[in-house]
């Protein structure tokens, strides 16, 4: 099966979440928060630069659990610009 390249929203939204992943972890080291989240160094870093715009869902909820976030509050940040063109 070919994957279809991602939209642009999609993109944005990667970079969205990421973002938000990046301000959370505030000044614990991106290796401290990868290993609480059981995730590798480089996955944290591709995730929080926007260039895996779609990570797992595990690898989300084990990086909101290590961070103290909920996924509500990651969802909305991700889906912001989809919501307003729904209801727009």
């Amino acid at each position: 099966m070919v994957r279809l390249p991602l939209t642009a929203e999609q993109l944005a939204a990667g970079k969205r979440i990421g973002k938000q992943l990046r301000d959370a972890r505030g000044e614990r080291t991106l290796a401290d928060v990868a290993e609480a989240a059981g995730i590798s160094p480089e996955t944290l870093r591709k995730i929080e630069t926007g260039r895996l715009a779609t990570p797992s869902f595990t690898a989300v909820a084990a990086l909101a659990r290590a961070l103290g976030l909920s996924l509500d509050e990651l969802a909305e940040i991700c889906l912001e610009r989809e919501d307003l063109q729904q209801t727009g």
